[in-house]
Formats: C-alpha cells, structure tokens, sequence
C-alpha cells in the first residue's frame, strides 16, 4: 500500500498523542508554511486537562486539543541541514479531507463555542483570512475595544495598508487560535513587538513573504504525495532544548526517536536513511533521499563523540525553521 493511503489503527494515533502530551519536554505545532502556532510548557508549570472529551491540556499561556480522525495520519521523519538535523512526527491528513475555511478576508466567526477551556467559549473568533487551506488562522477576545478594531477590517485582508486592524494587532494581544480538522493551539500570551524575539512558551508566527507560496509545507518536508501535514509533534531532541539553544549530546533521545521512525516513518524514507533503497513505485525524492542519508551520517559523527560545528546558510535555517 502507497504510503499516502495507509491508515494507523485510532488506538495507536492515541497512544502517541498521549505519551506526547505526557511528555513535558515535547514541544507541538499546527499550522501551514508561513502560518504557525506553537505549544509547549514548562517541567513544573501547572496544567489543566480539558473537561471534554479531546485529548489535551491547557497552561496559563496557552492550550493544546486534539481529535483522533479515522483519516489522521502521524508521520515521522528527519531533515538534515548542513550541521545538524531536525525532527518531528507530522500529523497529516488526505488532500480531499484536509480543507479548512481558505478565507481570504478577516471574517467574524462568533463565539468560540469549541474553545479548549470553557471561559473562553463566549468570546469572539475572528477568521484572520488568510488563505490557508488545511489552517483556519484566528484571533479570539472579549474586549470591546479589540473586538471593535477587528469588525471595522472585516471583508478586507488582513494585510492590506488600508485595514485598521494590523497597526494595533500587538497592542490588542487577541488570544490567537490556529483550528486544523483534528484539533486546535491556542496561545494566550502577549504578541512580541516588533523585532521581538519568539518568547518561551506558547506562540506564533504569522510570516506574510512566505504565505504567498501558497505551500502546506516546506519543500524540506518529505510528505508523501496525497497527505497534507497540518500539525506536529516536536520531541525532545538530542543536541538542542525547545528554543533551539544548543545543549550537550544526549544520545538516549537520539533512540527515542529511532523507535518512532520505526513505528511513524514512511518505510521507503527509513529504508533510504538506513543505507537501502525505496520499494518499487516508492515516492521519495532524490532530495529527500540525500537528506535522509545526511541525517544519518551526522547522527553517526554524534554518537563517535565528534564536535559538529559547521553553521547552516542562510537558506538551511529558513528550512530548519519551518521545516
């Protein structure tokens, strides 16, 4: 079976999204190429289940709920750059299940009835219109003031010089909510200002340059054909914490994360990464293929104890980034 069909049972999409959220150190994702929210929380920050039935949990500064889909797709993989690699297990759905709203305009959506913790659910959505198609991008407050500055640019994008809403975006601090078929990020912590950098915890990253590729990932990503990755799980990994800084080579997430490639990766991928070839009619790429023996050759310089100290270009820490 072509890896864009097969299915995994519900109970061991489950299992994995619970060990995940269990996992403190475990960062998450959810969003579309230029358009991210991210989850994450602290060892000792007090968390919240969901008084539903969705998987998840909320924190002061954001909250995470999840759905297991019969359709929905993990997908575990590595992506090598120049002095390192990336990981991550993509959570993908069919391209003809995956739609979301793909509005173009800011749009009121009324109150967030499906909000993770149920304060929220009489405060206003807003659809920031931008296009996406696996990922509605929102915003959601109960402040008149905000509320009034959101409605005076609906029907218009987002982006537009002439939208009232953008100049006091970060002033107003809506909680922004980013929605996929299966689930939800919400972030509650102020916006950064501008030439800010990405705060510790819950965020997101609204980048309007690479919007205009229109892509649901980055080119970086081997995705199957016919899946769409809408969100990520981000395990702990080897040589760096969740803000990117570099920390001392701990192999034993190293083989962590071996285990779920063994369980999540496309089998033409792991064959590829672990020195064979893809399967007949298989779908990787020649540029992924090279990737992924990239990513197991600087693996192995990690585990011989060798200093990797090459730094990415310019255009390996975009893909980095968002890939």
């Amino acid at each position: 079976m072509a890896a864009s069909q097969a299915k995994s049972h519900p109970a061991a999409v489950a299992a994995l999204l619970r060990d995940a959220l269990a996992d403190p150190g475990t960062a998450w994702s959810l969003g579309s190429f230029g358009a991210i929210a991210e989850f994450m929380r602290d060892p000792e920050e007090p968390v919240s289940p969901l008084s539903d039935s969705r998987l998840g949990l909320a924190t002061a500064r954001g909250a995470i709920a999840l759905e297991v889909l019969p359709e929905l797709r993990p997908l575990a993989y590595e992506t090598a750059f120049a002095s390192g690699w990336n990981h991550a297990v993509a959570l993908c759905l069919p391209e003809d299940r995956c739609a979301m709203g793909q509005r173009t305009v800011v749009t009121e959506l009324g109150p967030d009835e499906a909000a993770a913790r149920p304060e929220d659910r009489d405060a206003v959505l807003f659809d920031l219109g931008l296009g996406l198609t696996a990922v509605d991008a929102c915003v959601r407050t109960r402040d008149p003031e905000a509320i009034a500055c959101l409605r005076a640019g609906l029907g218009q994008p987002l982006f537009d010089l002439s939208n009232p809403i953008g100049p006091q975006l970060v002033r107003l601090s809506p909680h922004r909510v980013f929605l996929a078929r299966f689930g939800r990020i919400e972030v509650f912590s102020p916006i950064p200002g501008p030439g800010g950098t990405s705060p510790e915890g819950p965020h997101t990253h609204v980048l309007p340059k690479l919007l205009k590729g229109g892509r649901t990932h980055a080119a970086t990503t081997p995705i199957p054909p016919g899946l769409v990755p809408c969100a990520a799980i981000h395990p702990p990994h080897p040589y760096k914490d969740m803000m990117g800084a570099r920390i001392p080579f701990e192999p034993e997430r190293l083989a962590a994360f071996q285990t779920l490639l063994d369980r999540w990766a496309d089998p033409d991928w792991l064959a590829i990464k672990r020195g064979g070839v893809q399967g007949l009619g298989g779908t990787i790429s020649p540029k992924h293929a090279q990737s992924a023996r990239r990513a197991a050759e600087i693996q192995a310089r990690y585990r011989r104890g060798e200093c990797v100290e090459e730094m990415p270009s310019e255009e390996e820490e975009e893909a980095a980034l968002h890939g």
